[in-house]
């Protein structure tokens, strides 16, 4: 069976956006990134509401000579894209559909069928498939930084009991936090 996975890149106060919407403080150092790779390269299909979609869009035609960003892309660009969104008319990127409303039936029945493991990106609808019971895991990289306000990585309206399964500290001071929920 497939997970259906959260992740997020957040400030060690919850937030993955501060109050201007900056999330520069979350750029991933070689480390990081690459362990994030390795996480994805199982991913089959990545939910986005459209704004998390509209800033990954630029992996669709990324060229960078760094090969840890070369290797995500090419990750990035392999997998289904879902985007969950009222406004957006139509994809900019290849792999894609739109859907305009979130139905927790619709998916789970994508995630019935599903032969790889499906990512949530965005804490809005991750909100969304939170309370409707469909997340399997979370993961969570904690940045050394405080911002004090902003979008929060977990909704405060969601309450998910969960059991630490994996920890890993890296040199930059970025933690990595994988939990099952129970």
């Amino acid at each position: 069976m497939v997970n259906l996975e959260y992740s997020a890149i957040c400030s060690i106060d919850g937030y993955v956006a501060d109050k201007e919407g900056n999330f520069d403080w979350a750029m991933p150092d070689a480390e990081v990134h690459g362990f994030a790779n390795n996480l994805e390269r199982d991913v089959g299909t990545h939910l986005y509401g459209r704004r998390m979609y509209e800033i990954m869009a630029a992996w669709e035609t990324m060229a960078d000579p760094d090969p840890i960003a070369e290797d995500f892309a090419r990750i990035w660009r392999r997998a289904d894209k879902v985007v969950y969104s009222t406004t957006l008319a139509e994809p900019s990127t290849q792999r894609t559909r739109i859907e305009r409303t979130f139905d927790s039936e619709a998916m789970r029945a994508m995630k019935a069928s599903a032969t790889q493991d499906i990512s949530i990106g965005g804490p809005t609808l991750a909100a969304h498939a939170l309370a409707a019971g469909l997340v399997d895991e979370i993961h969570l990289f904690l940045c050394p930084v405080i911002v004090g306000s902003g979008l929060r990585a977990l909704s405060a309206d969601v309450n998910v009991d969960l059991e630490l399964m994996e920890q890993k500290a890296f040199r930059s001071g970025v933690v990595y936090l994988r939990y099952r929920v129970r």
